[in-house]
């Protein structure tokens, strides 16, 4: 079993994924759009180039995102962060973090930490809640 966060956007998916393409690394393996659903006919024209299911590999880890159709309730990105951890690898982490945070806010600053690590967290600028732990010691 694997646990995958799946984030929802509000017509930007598709800038979102390539602003965390660029942030993170890795490739986005999925796109496909509302348009080329079976159902098209039954959705909003608008809506037909908004994002309909995409995933993002980044280290042979995945992440699915997608726009929601117009007209539907669109309740933003809170009560969750993505949290990403770096093991031993607090240079590449700082440098995820303030990609991450280009013209987003900064909410906790990277900084060290009592648990051995450096930690901060942030708000991109699509609304999602990120946190970055970079280990500095080797974890049990």
């Amino acid at each position: 079993m694997r646990i995958q966060a799946y984030l929802f956007f509000d017509g930007d998916c598709e800038a979102a994924l390539g602003f965390y393409q660029r942030c993170l690394g890795g490739r986005v393996t999925e796109l496909h759009r509302y348009a080329e659903s079976p159902d098209a006919a039954q959705s909003p024209a608008s809506g037909h180039q908004r994002v309909m299911h995409a995933a993002l590999e980044v280290d042979g880890q995945c992440f699915m995102a997608c726009d929601h159709l117009p007209g539907e309730p669109f309740a933003g990105h809170s009560g969750f962060a993505v949290s990403l951890n770096f093991p031993h690898q607090a240079e590449r982490g700082a440098t995820v973090f303030n990609a991450l945070a280009e013209e987003g806010t900064v909410t906790v600053p990277l900084a060290p930490t009592f648990w051995g690590a450096h930690f901060g967290m942030l708000v991109d600028r699509f609304g999602v809640r990120w946190m970055v732990n970079c280990e500095t010691t080797p974890s049990n």
